[in-house]
């Protein structure tokens, strides 16, 4: 006889999330500041932060010493995403609970976040893709403790250094340092 299994933990409901549907129909990735953000977990439960901006397929990455705890996870998040403040539009994620500091996201840089839909990846395509190609680099069933934060950049910079069709064969490197040398002379 078979049996149904349950899930490991109670998942509520993240407080006051902001529904994919209010988000703005320009988020097309078109323009740049659109970021979407995701973990990759490996199995015993280390995670590996991921965000990626939508028109230029441009990666950040970090691993996360603390696991998933959502409130050191926005820190990291504001860390990586300082830089890009001014030109930041929006940040679209899935309904984990180590998002349910997206309030403190939002304080922080000033940026609405959003989560998708649950069990709808589709709706946060870039960076379900993206994390695909980082699979490559970092086998689904493997640890990540033996990577470590030099070799997690140097993943980084490979993918950003890599050609991608979307991108008429450019990488995202350089379709970002177009973007941001076009937003130096409109500025």
């Amino acid at each position: 006889m078979k049996y149904r299994h349950r899930p490991k933990g109670r998942h509520l409901p993240i407080k006051d999330r902001v529904s994919i549907h209010e988000r703005s129909k320009e988020v097309d990735g078109k323009r740049f500041g659109d970021f979407e953000m995701d973990l990759i977990v490996d199995p015993d439960q280390h995670a590996i932060l991921t965000l990626v901006e939508k028109s230029t397929s441009m990666l950040l990455m970090q691993k996360l010493p603390f696991g998933k705890q959502s409130k050191l996870l926005a820190k990291v998040v504001r860390k990586l995403l300082l830089p890009y403040k001014d030109s930041l539009k929006t940040i679209t994620t899935d309904n984990g609970p180590e998002f349910a500091a997206h309030k403190d996201i939002t304080k922080y840089l000033g940026v609405p976040v959003y989560l998708a839909d649950p069990y709808c990846s589709w709706q946060k395509g870039a960076i379900e893709n993206t994390n695909k190609l980082i699979r490559q680099y970092i086998p689904k069933k493997e640890s990540f403790e033996r990577y470590t934060d030099k070799r997690i950049m140097s993943i980084q910079k490979k993918l950003n250094e890599r050609p991608r069709e979307k991108l008429n064969f450019s990488t995202p490197n350089e379709s970002s340092s177009n973007t941001f040398y076009n937003f130096a002379l409109a500025g």
